[in-house]
């Protein structure tokens, strides 16, 4: 396509035009009124002045009106002045000394120019209506009394095409909006059996999955004019004016139908009506009932698809969600195993890659990640390759880089003392002692205690695969490894030495022993009731359990359940520990002196005594405390404040 445009078809250019030749006009208006008299006058003189030139002979000529006097002097300068009062004597002056002397008649404009000065202020007013009245018929809404038009704007491969080439890890998905591309590329092919093209379409999926990417997608694939437009574009605080957006949206589909319409984030115009305080907003409630009507109503729309993106579909109203609306409701999911490793080539090709980088390994090690958090990654590894002045992106850097997402950023500036560190040590190392004894929990993939984020050690398990569901032997199994930090600093350090840090730890246990009895049916007193529902409405990330209604006696035995399955995991890691207290000292000595071990190494240092570091050198750490340090000896349980040998709760 050619660059240059006509100054026809330029909005802009034509806005420029008609200013300059406003301005022009003005200018020679103002020249012509101006100019004969500024050449005609001189500089001006005091009256008397012009009288003692007069008598000293200087004067060659004067042209006397009413109300001013000019002439020339007789060295040829041009001269005016203002006469006083009635000077009768002025004549017999002008005679005495020989002056060229005449009358002047007052000047009056010419019929042209006195309708030219009548009609100017008129012609003014009429440009400014002019130039409003064409801002509001401009179909972009960004003019000035446009907040009745669409903002929606028209994708061109100027912002970047993207096709299904691009699109990777949720192949169900891309396969269902690519039927919506065949059928606006070959519709003949469907109407042969009296198919018709989908209405519209909903992408739902948590943020980062790819929604906006897909339709990004079908905008690059279809070859048909694609609309975009944010959900939070048409309403506003006056009332009527989002009706007005759609209608004039809509408008703008049918001049270019066939045509795609995607509206992101619609659960900004499409929550549900009268969910609200005082019945809801009601401009944004007549929003949705013309974008209702536009989509399905009593005139059909044909050859316009609506695609919209939300992460919040149960908010949606459901006359929005019916068929003949969005006939099909497209899930895009966190990718798995397989998708992640695609999203991995993906955005691998926009960077140098190192030969020793292994897409499948990183792709197993960031369960749960979407495709924005992938790219994310990719991203912080190829900065730090660059902080390191590297030229390509190796391994360790996107080790690196997925430690600093998933664990955040380490803490270089944080002093810890001796006993600090050693407490931490022996805590992580408790956890991962229990992990490797534990047949049902997932292998270790890292222990540190390098503080990171908010946490000064951890332990990082990966499962070998993606688990969409758990079973009862791996929840007793995590419940166990939960505890096994808590129950590491008792056993060294003494009962009166236990640190607050396993408050997340048993805030983890006490949710996963929660739901085990109240929802997953997993305990044998309570057998398989449902006793709490989660609230479809969340709070700072968090979504909110109710409990349904029951007697105080079934709540106290929930909680009494509860208890149990957390006491029970408690018992587990005190006895795997207990029994390998020398390969807990072991591996805390092991961290204590490289702060990060890799699961191979934690298993080869249990199985062996000994690992071996990737620069080639064995390592045997002592199986009893460092020397010169101080731990003291698990001294006898007291008892707690709450009576019965109950250990006082920390960090719940």
């Amino acid at each position: 396509m050619n660059d240059e445009q006509d100054p026809k078809e330029n909005p802009w250019m034509k806005s420029m035009l008609i200013w300059a030749g406003v301005i022009v006009a003005l200018l020679l208006t103002v020249s012509m009124f101006g100019a004969g008299a500024t050449a005609e006058q001189g500089s001006a003189m005091s009256y008397s002045s012009f009288r003692d030139k007069v008598a000293e002979g200087s004067v060659k000529s004067v042209a006397i009106a009413p109300d001013q006097i000019s002439g020339e002097l007789t060295n040829g300068d041009r001269f005016t002045t203002t006469p006083v009062g009635n000077d009768t004597g002025l004549v017999k002056l002008l005679d005495d000394n020989g002056v060229d002397y005449s009358g002047q008649a007052e000047e009056t404009p010419s019929i042209w120019q006195y309708l030219l000065i009548q009609s100017l202020p008129f012609i003014l007013i009429l440009g400014i209506a002019f130039f409003v009245l064409r801002q509001m018929q401009k179909g972009s809404g960004s003019g000035a009394m446009g907040f009745g038009k669409s903002k929606a704007k028209m994708l061109t491969e100027k912002q970047g095409k993207v096709t299904f080439e691009d699109v990777a890890g949720i192949d169900e998905a891309r396969e269902e909006l690519e039927e919506i591309v065949e059928f606006l590329k070959n519709p003949g092919r469907f109407a042969k059996l009296g198919g018709q093209i989908p209405k519209g379409a909903l992408l739902v999926g948590s943020p980062g999955t790819g929604k906006t990417l897909l339709a990004r997608a079908i905008a690059g694939e279809a070859g048909v004019p694609f609309f975009t437009i944010s959900g939070s574009d048409f309403v506003e605080m006056f009332v009527g004016v989002g009706a007005s957006r759609v209608r004039d949206m809509f408008e703008q589909a049918k001049k270019n139908a066939p045509c795609i319409v995607f509206i992101d984030e619609i659960d900004a115009v499409g929550r549900h009506r009268g969910a609200g305080l005082g019945n809801g907003n009601d401009e944004r409630e007549q929003t949705l009932n013309q974008l209702l009507v536009e989509m399905d109503g009593f005139e059909a729309n044909e050859g316009i698809i609506i695609i919209a993106a939300t992460n919040r579909p149960d908010v949606l109203d459901p006359a929005l969600l019916r068929p003949g609306r969005f006939d099909r409701q497209v899930v895009v999911p966190r990718p798995d195993i397989e998708g992640r490793e695609k999203i991995l080539e993906v955005h691998m090709k926009k960077v140098p890659i190192a030969p020793d980088v292994n897409a499948r390994t990183i792709a197993r090690g960031t369960p749960g990640f979407s495709g924005a958090d992938l790219a994310n990654l990719v991203n912080e590894a190829a900065l730090m390759a660059a902080r390191r002045g590297k030229r390509m992106v190796a391994m360790d850097e996107f080790e690196a880089a997925k430690d600093k997402v998933m664990m955040g950023t380490e803490r270089k500036s944080m002093v810890m003392t001796e006993d600090e560190k050693k407490m931490t040590a022996y805590h992580e190392a408790g956890h991962a002692l229990v992990a490797v004894h534990e047949p049902a929990s997932d292998p270790i993939h890292k222990a540190t205690i390098i503080p990171r984020g908010r946490a000064l050690g951890m332990v990082m398990r990966l499962p070998e695969r993606d688990n969409y569901s758990y079973h009862r032997d791996k929840m007793h199994a995590n419940m166990a490894v939960s505890m096994g930090g808590r129950v590491a600093e008792e056993i060294i350090f003494g009962y009166d030495k236990v640190s607050s840090g396993a408050s997340g730890d048993i805030q983890y246990a006490t949710k996963l022993a929660r739901d085990m009895v109240t929802q997953w049916g997993m305990s044998d007193k309570m057998g398989p009731l449902q006793y709490e529902e989660e609230q479809g409405e969340t709070f700072l990330g968090y979504s909110q359990a109710q409990r349904v209604h029951m007697s105080d006696e079934t709540a106290k035995l929930i909680d009494k359940e509860i208890r149990g399955l957390v006491d029970a995991g408690y018992d587990r890691a005190k006895d795997v520990l207990t029994t390998h207290e020398k390969q807990l000292h072991l591996l805390a000595n092991a961290l204590l002196e490289y702060e990060t071990l890799s699961g191979d190494e934690i298993d080869e240092l249990i199985e062996t005594g000994k690992f071996e570091r990737p620069d080639g050198d064995v390592i045997k750490p002592s199986e009893v405390p460092s020397v010169g340090t101080s731990i003291p000896k698990a001294g006898k349980k007291r008892k707690g404040p709450f009576g019965g040998g109950d250990p006082k709760p920390q960090g719940i």
